[in-house]
């Protein structure tokens, strides 16, 4: 993928996210139990899985899906999703949309985002909820990963909304990508070489969802994007402060890594490294104040534990009701692979404990 790159035939996430879903893509095929269709909601793509109705029943709760792949790969119809998916309605005995929003590098910020918050908004209109015999009152985001990310944002914009007469009961997110203003976190330092998704590889995450260059890939790594001397970020400083956010047991041993001076101009170039649609853990108290019951889960072996740790106190420390849930033997994307031949241990306990909670909550 990268020589196809470097040889400008195409992007590598062009050529990745087209073998995975040429191998894995799942046409809408329903079975006895879940009605499986493909609709657009307000321009954009989704995948909703309906339960049957059983008899007299009445309205169903709801789970809005949004998945992870770095904001570049994947899909709603591959079958990891489509199987996560699946379960989580014929379990919950709910109906599940999963966003398939546009990736990049075909978009970049803040376009997925937009699509997100575009077919959420549509699925909380009351005639479409009456459509899919859905309870308004019994609605939940979620997302995992990148998707963690976006649910996290729109839940956030979503709260802020007057216009919007029906929200979400509850937000769930796992193992969510919530800042880029310190790659220097005790987990990132401690899993900056963990498989499947090294530190390198989740800045050149954020570089690609930013249609920024590489070439500032190793000043964001010493976090140079936010040094004392950057008054852009000076605001923000307090509102991500680890030391103080993150229990002893994950601060251990490590240290904070500030530079004295750094690149503002990154920030000129980038300033969506700021922008709380991309960052919700820069969120102000006031944004947080409003936000539902939220269900956190974070894999010790994964360098975005700490975002999601800190977004739980941060939360917390805001008056929300939240779960932390946290596996100390699990590692970062392990929820979908639930299906052989990668059937871990880790994603069916993870899977299980997060249906148990929406279960118990929604």
């Amino acid at each position: 993928c990268h020589l196809i790159h470097y040889l400008k035939l195409s992007h590598h996430l062009i050529v990745l996210n087209y073998l995975i879903c040429t191998f894995d893509k799942l046409k809408s095929v329903s079975s006895e139990d879940i009605k499986i269709t493909d609709a657009v909601f307000d321009g954009v793509e989704v995948r909703v899985f309906e339960p049957f109705a059983k008899g007299d029943e009445s309205l169903k709760r709801s789970v809005v899906y949004i998945h992870g792949g770095g904001w570049a790969l994947a899909s709603a119809r591959t079958s990891l999703y489509n199987n996560l998916c699946r379960i989580m309605a014929e379990s919950l005995n709910a109906v599940v949309v999963s966003v398939e929003y546009r990736l990049v590098p075909e978009v970049c910020f803040p376009e997925q985002y937009h699509d997100v918050l575009r077919a959420t908004k549509h699925f909380l209109q009351p005639d479409v909820l009456a459509e899919y015999s859905v309870d308004p009152s019994r609605i939940a985001i979620s997302g995992d990963s990148a998707g963690g990310n976006l649910a996290a944002a729109v839940c956030q914009q979503l709260s802020k909304d007057e216009n919007l007469a029906i929200r979400p009961k509850l937000q769930a997110l796992i193992y969510p990508v919530l800042q880029a203003f310190d790659f220097n976190t005790p987990s990132y330092q401690q899993n900056m070489n963990m498989p499947v998704l090294p530190r390198y590889v989740m800045i050149n995450y954020w570089i690609d969802y930013f249609n920024g260059n590489y070439d500032l890939a190793h000043a964001l790594l010493i976090n140079n994007h936010t040094a004392l001397d950057v008054g852009q970020a000076l605001s923000f400083r307090g509102r991500l402060n680890w030391t103080s956010l993150l229990p002893s047991s994950f601060k251990k041993d490590y240290k904070p890594v500030v530079q004295t001076t750094g690149m503002a101009e990154i920030i000129q170039k980038i300033p969506a490294l700021l922008d709380v649609r991309a960052v919700p853990l820069l969120a102000d108290n006031e944004t947080l104040q409003l936000q539902p019951k939220t269900y956190m889960l974070t894999c010790e072996n994964d360098v975005l534990r700490d975002d999601g740790v800190m977004y739980a106190k941060r939360l917390e420390n805001a008056g929300v009701d939240v779960t932390l849930d946290h596996f100390h033997d699990c590692f970062h994307g392990c929820m979908i692979f639930t299906v052989w031949p990668t059937d871990f241990s880790a994603g069916v306990q993870t899977r299980n404990s997060y249906i148990k909670w929406l279960d118990e909550n929604l």
